[in-house]
Order: C-alpha cells, then sequence, then structure tokens
C-alpha cells in the first residue's frame, strides 16, 4: 500500500468515534431549548393550523418564508410565550406568543418583520407580549432598515383587564417607535385577514399598506362591536373590505391573492431607500425601443392633448410613455381619482409622479385628492425621491360639496406641502394651470424646473368661467349675445397663450412635446446629483 495514501477512517456511528466526542456538560439546557423550540414551531397546535389551512390561509411562518429570500429569516423573541407548569414546577407545554418577530432580507436587503399568528387566539393583542412589537420597531429604527409587518389579528378584549387585574392606560411607548420610523426607514403593511383595534392603526401607520380582495378587513372595531354600539348589522366585508379602504385611502393597493400581496409590497420597497440616510437605489436602464421612441409614437406623444377643451385623455397612458416601460407602480388607483400618484423610474432612476386625471372632476383639487397629494410629497421628500409632476389642473373643485368638505383648507394645505418640500421637482405644464391649485403645484424649491407645453393655458380662473361674469355688460349690450361670447373667448385666447407669457420669461421654457422623454432622463440625473448633497431628515416628517 502506498504510504501516500490517508488512513481510513473509523465510521462516525462507531464506539471509538462515540468515545473521542466531548460530552456535552449543558445537555439538558439545550434539550429544554429544543424541546421550548418545538412548541413555537406548532403555533396554536395541531388542530388550529389545520382550521387555518382549511380556511386557505398561511400560518403566519409560512407567511415570513414565502415574503423574505429564502432560507434568510433570523427569528427573535422564539421562546416568548406563556409556560405552563406541573405542581413540581416542570414544563408541560407553552403557548407561543402570537406575533412572530426577526430579520430578513427582500431581494437581498435587510429588513425587519413580523407576522400576526391567528392560530393563537385569532392574532388578538390580549394574547401576545406587547414588548414584542415595541421591540420590532425599535430594531428597525436602530439598524436602519425597513419594516414590514404581516398583519391578521383582532383587537383588544375588556376580558384583558380580568387577566391583569387592572385596566392599563394607553401608553405613548407603545407607539413612539412607530411614529419615529416613518420619519426614518419605509414602513410596510400588509393585511391578510381581519384587521382591528390596535392592528389596524398599524396598518395605517405605513408608507404602504396593502389588502387582499374578499380575504382581509380592516376595522377599529368589528361587527358584534359596531352592533352593540349602534344596532347595526354589517359583514366585516361590509365594514371594512378593501372595497371599502381602497375607495378612501386607507389602502394604498389591493391584490387577487396573498402572493400578489406580497409581489407588490416587494416592489415598492425596490423604489425605496434603505433609510433616509441613503439616496433611492437606482435599477437597470431600461432604454425606450426603437419602437417607444419612433416618430409615429412621438407624434402620438405630440397629440396627446386634445385641440377641444372639453376633451380627455387617458393620463395614465400619457405618463407610460414618459418613464422607462414597465416602471409604473400606482399608489391609491382608486382614492381620489382626480390625482394619480405612482412611483416610476426613469433611466432607472426612482421618481415619484403626480399627474392630473381629466377623467374625474375635470382634474380639479378635491378635498380629498388634497389628502392624496400630501401624503404622496411627503413620502417622496422623506426618501428623498424626486418628483414629477403632470399638470392639467383647471382649479380648487367649486360647488356646495366642495364648501362643505373644507376643500380649500385641504388645497392650501396641499400647497403648502410643495412649498416646504426640498426634494427635487419638474413641472410639465400639458395643458391647464389656474388659480390657486395651480400655484399648489409650482415647488418652492431652487432644484424646481418649470415647462410647458404649446397647448399649456393659465391665469386666475378659465377663461370658460368668467368671461360671462366679467364681461357681463358687453355681452348683454350686444345683438348677437351668443357671438359675442364666442369673440371675447377668441381675444382671451390670444392673450392666454403660453408664447406670449414665455416673452416676459413667465414660463421658463416652452418645449415640443416629443422632447419630454429625453428632458427627462437628463433632469433625473441632475436631480439625483442636487440629492446626493442634501440627504437625512426632512424638517416636515410624513403622518399618517
Amino acid at each position: 500500500m502506498s504510504s501516500n495514501q490517508p488512513p481510513e477512517e473509523p465510521a462516525r456511528n462507531s464506539d471509538a468515534t462515540r468515545a473521542a466526542e466531548p460530552e456535552l456538560e449543558w445537555h439538558a439546557e439545550l434539550d429544554e431549548l429544543a424541546r421550548r423550540r418545538r412548541f413555537a414551531a406548532e403555533l396554536g397546535g395541531a388542530e388550529a393550523v389545520a382550521k387555518h389551512h382549511a380556511r386557505g390561509r398561511r400560518t403566519a411562518r409560512e407567511r415570513i418564508e414565502a415574503f423574505l429570500d429564502k432560507g434568510s429569516f433570523r427569528e427573535v423573541g422564539t421562546l416568548a410565550g406563556s409556560g405552563q407548569y406541573d405542581d413540581a414546577g416542570n414544563l408541560v407545554s407553552v403557548r407561543p406568543s402570537n406575533l412572530i418577530v426577526g430579520t430578513g432580507d427582500v431581494d437581498q436587503r435587510r429588513v425587519v418583520i413580523s407576522a400576526d399568528d391567528f392560530t393563537v387566539r385569532g392574532g388578538s393583542s390580549d394574547a401576545s407580549i406587547p414588548e414584542k412589537r415595541l421591540y420590532r420597531e425599535k430594531l428597525a429604527f436602530d439598524l436602519g432598515i425597513p419594516v414590514v409587518r404581516l398583519l391578521d389579528a383582532g383587537g383588544g378584549s375588556i376580558r384583558s383587564m380580568e387577566k391583569a387585574g387592572y385596566a392599563p392606560a394607553p401608553g405613548s411607548n407603545d407607539w413612539s417607535y412607530a411614529v419615529a420610523n416613518l420619519a426614518h426607514v419605509p414602513v410596510v403593511s400588509a393585511c391578510l385577514g381581519s384587521v382591528a383595534g390596535s392592528a389596524a392603526a398599524y396598518a395605517v401607520m405605513s408608507h404602504f399598506c396593502v389588502m387582499v380582495a374578499g380575504a382581509s378587513q380592516i376595522m377599529v372595531g368589528g361587527p358584534a362591536i359596531v352592533k352593540g354600539a349602534f344596532g347595526e348589522d354589517f359583514t366585516p366585508e361590509e365594514l371594512g373590505g378593501s372595497g371599502v379602504h381602497s375607495a378612501n385611502g386607507v389602502a394604498d393597493c389591493v391584490t387577487r391573492d396573498e402572493n400578489d400581496a406580497f409581489a407588490a409590497a416587494r416592489t415598492f420597497l425596490s423604489y425605496l431607500p434603505t433609510n433616509t440616510t441613503q439616496l433611492p437605489p437606482r435599477g437597470t436602464p431600461c432604454a425606450r425601443t426603437s419602437a417607444e421612441e419612433s416618430p409615429d409614437s412621438l407624434t402620438a406623444l405630440a397629440n396627446t392633448i386634445p385641440r377641444d377643451r372639453r376633451r380627455v385623455y387617458d393620463v395614465r397612458a400619457l405618463v407610460s410613455s414618459l418613464v422607462d416601460p414597465g416602471s409604473v407602480f400606482e399608489l391609491g388607483a382608486r382614492y381620489a381619482r382626480s390625482q394619480m400618484t405612482c412611483l416610476a423610474r426613469i433611466n432607472g432612476r426612482p421618481v415619484g409622479v403626480l399627474a392630473s386625471n381629466v377623467m374625474f372632476h375635470a382634474g380639479a383639487m378635491t378635498a380629498q385628492s388634497s389628502e392624496k397629494l400630501i401624503r404622496f410629497i411627503d413620502m417622496c421628500d422623506t426618501f428623498h425621491i424626486p418628483v414629477v409632476n403632470i399638470v392639467d389642473q383647471p382649479g380648487i373643485a367649486i360647488g356646495s360639496d366642495a364648501e362643505r368638505r373644507g376643500t380649500i383648507r385641504y388645497a392650501a394645505r396641499a400647497l403648502a406641502t410643495v412649498y416646504q418640500a426640498r426634494t427635487p421637482m419638474i413641472v410639465i405644464i400639458v395643458r391647464r394651470l389656474f388659480g390657486v391649485a395651480g400655484a399648489a403645484l409650482i415647488p418652492g424649491t431652487g432644484a424646481r424646473r418649470r415647462y410647458a407645453w404649446p397647448s399649456a393655458r393659465w391665469g386666475s380662473i378659465p377663461p370658460e368661467g368668467g368671461i360671462e361674469v366679467a364681461y357681463r355688460r358687453e355681452i348683454a349690450a350686444a345683438a348677437d349675445p351668443e357671438q359675442e361670447k364666442v369673440r371675447i373667448g377668441q381675444q382671451l385666447d390670444r392673450l392666454t397663450s403660453p408664447f406670449r407669457t414665455a416673452e416676459h420669461f413667465g414660463i421658463e421654457e416652452i418645449i415640443d412635446p416629443r422632447e419630454t422623454p429625453a428632458l427627462l432622463r437628463e433632469w433625473s440625473s441632475d436631480a439625483y446629483a442636487v440629492l446626493a448633497r442634501d440627504t437625512g431628515p426632512r424638517a416636515y416628517q410624513l403622518r399618517p
């Protein structure tokens, strides 16, 4: 036999091998650790898990694994729960906490994640350990990484007083880090079942809240509580389903199932930085194809705005033609529909996009669209996302309903938000820009850029709405009042030409619409150069 051959290794299970292994001095404690981990892995028990699966739902642990990069989850607080002991003090079983917390990766970026365990008392806060919720928020704040909440939890119960022996006063510590995180790291809430009480507050204490159609509800108080208080009978879906909350702005997105909800949440995070000390990550630049920038497609862009001002057009198609193909991620599509808000990319760089949607309220600024704009601008400013504003704004909504809603106050708040924001903004005026609402869409930052298409018109009020008031006497005295209105309108049209404003440098530049995609690519580079010198927290922090 050659002397270069290694000696034959003994079998691993041989007596000689076992004799050579060091003996574990802490084997009893390690056995107990393994046993307690098994209790945690069992969640609410086999029967409760089977019932949960029968309803077509994943367990909390299965949801975490489905959301994160495979194998990246590191749990914190695995052993937290309520232990049961025999008379001799020996552990019999453990009912685990119904909140699972830890860290993991989303597209190779670290996040803090939690999931409510519905198999333990329906995820009720009475069966949870409040310190774990606080730890989740504090951990995200201290590490400076996003927090993801997978919500499927009921609220509290008056039986909690019996268990505690007193009535605890709601404390500020429960919410201090949740509030602080809104100005520090991205916060995502995915509502995957009935979300009530304090869990409902966490759902909206987010930058992005997604619901699953037909499967999730958000309610301050559930149907039984509502019936007891008001005698009204509602199903959970009628009271707080996705149809309700996508229309009122509580939910930013509604998906068909959990997989789509997880995909939407991951997509949202891809546009945002890890925290406010960083810039948003640049994706791979997605060049427009020759077909998308062909003479025909650019001609279609130039023809977007109809000559007849009473005609509408598809603002979503307009936005898609200006940004990287396939990059539009709309937020709140069914809420305040006169204002479109979305995240997108230009040359791979994340941007926020505001666009007037003339198909609803003619694009006017309503109380709800003002709120939508405020929240969106606050988020973009917080996370250093530059904003593209596609403007066709006829003004603040008028009429008795608008006055009852106090629309002017919301519009003024929107104006203040835009002027206080420091993130760069480029304004493309494609048609109308009138009144206070028009002023609200022109940013008050030194990094502003403002351009107009030749189709743009502006002023204090639209001429169509003011001719009969301002020229009342002339119209009444005319032999043909209708013809006189036409004549006055034509005269005003010449005066409101954007070219006359440009002569006085009242508009910085008028561009051919076909130049817009190239202009935006150039601007996005400049905007990120400005932002690179201006990261960090903002003075005006986002509120839910």
